[in-house]
């Protein structure tokens, strides 16, 4: 698409080029798009690559005739949220509700890894610090550095594995 005409919308703006703004390719968010949103096809050449999510919603912001995609937890004043769907399902917003059902259709996990034998426990520090990430101190983190956090369900069965890898 080049134009906002292509996309059935009425705005002045018609004729004019639609602007794209995106992350660089060093990005997982980056990855994630482009594996999703474009189905494993490439971006076009004319997208302004951005450092981070918070460059993309600025630049947007600042800008006429522009779209872009950040992670969640970008939001500024003169960047409007667009609902999204899978073809054939009901068009939804990025909101905590929708993104931990599973109806928001570009929504991914963040993961935290630890670097040990898989047939060692966690050390006590490790453990530790996994449960306070799925703690409710840990998920405010979460929630107030603009992600969402996880569902209690699923951090309970979270919890639980780290339980079962106990060394008695």
């Amino acid at each position: 698409m080049r134009t906002w005409q292509q996309l059935d919308i009425e705005t002045p703006w018609n004729e004019r080029a639609i602007q794209i703004f995106g992350r660089n390719s060093v990005s997982g968010t980056y990855g994630y798009f482009k594996d999703k949103a474009l189905c494993g096809g490439d971006f076009r050449r004319n997208v302004n690559e951005q450092p981070g999510s918070a460059s993309v919603v600025q630049s947007v912001a600042s800008s006429i005739n522009t779209i872009g995609y950040s992670g969640i937890g970008y939001q500024v004043s003169g960047a409007k949220l667009v609902p999204i769907a899978n073809h054939g399902e009901q068009y939804v917003l990025p909101t905590q509700e929708n993104v931990q059902s599973g109806h928001y259709p570009l929504s991914r996990f963040l993961y935290v890894y630890v670097n040990k034998d898989p047939n060692r426990a966690l050390s006590p520090i490790e453990e530790a610090y996994i449960r306070y990430i799925y703690s409710r101190e840990g998920q405010r983190i979460v929630q107030k550095d603009g992600y969402v956090p996880v569902s209690l369900e699923f951090a309970k069965g979270e919890l639980a594995k780290v339980a079962e890898h106990r060394i008695s």
